[in-house]
């Protein structure tokens, strides 16, 4: 199966010279660095070629490095059912920089690529309809961030007296503590063994 994928990876990279910048094949699966500018292309050809008939797009998802200077990566998987292998294509994109879409080549990404714009704030250029997918009409920010406060930015709750939903900032009251120090976990006025040369030094 490897020596397969091996062979497939060294064909793409020279057929695809443009769109494929690296390749390798670990876990029994054949992973493509490639241009984001060529990944339309680089999908019709997987998706056509009779050596690759990567028919079936199962997933696009969104990754973030925040150290890195273009941030995010989008990553395809396909698979190819007639024979029976799998590919991995990556391309890495920053905060402002659009992806194109691939709505054209696998219609089914249409949801795929709504979800990481709403979870990560990537653009994809030439989306017919790039808006929120799982957050709601008014919610700030990309939840799957890695800069994005665990808590969020506001909360929602049914307020009774005005009728309806009300967003307000998160608030995180922390209830009084009556501490013991008595407590093994709070620390406690008995020594330990050893605790008296701390004292005599």
């Amino acid at each position: 199966m490897d020596e397969k994928l091996k062979e497939l990876g060294v064909s793409l990279a020279g057929t695809q010279k443009s769109a494929v910048k690296a390749w390798d094949v670990t876990y029994g699966e054949l992973t493509l660095q490639a241009d984001a500018d060529h990944i339309g292309n680089l999908l019709r050809h997987l998706r056509d070629d009779p050596r690759c008939r990567f028919s079936c797009l199962i997933d696009i998802c969104g990754v973030d490095y925040p150290g890195r200077e273009q941030r995010f990566e989008v990553v395809y998987h396909l698979l190819s059912p007639q024979l029976n292998h799998r590919i991995r294509v990556k391309v890495q994109t920053g905060v402002d920089i659009p992806v194109p879409t691939v709505t054209d080549v696998f219609p089914g990404a249409n949801w795929f690529e709504r979800e990481i714009y709403d979870l990560y704030g990537i653009l994809f250029s030439g989306h017919p309809d790039l808006r929120r997918i799982l957050t709601d009409y008014g919610f700030q920010g990309h939840p799957l961030r890695k800069d994005f406060p665990l808590t969020g930015y506001v909360e929602v709750r049914y307020s009774e007296e005005e009728k309806r939903v009300v967003y307000e900032p998160v608030k995180l009251p922390q209830e009084y503590r009556d501490f013991d120090f008595l407590s093994p976990w709070e620390g406690g006025d008995s020594q330990l063994p050893g605790d008296e040369k701390a004292t005599n030094s």
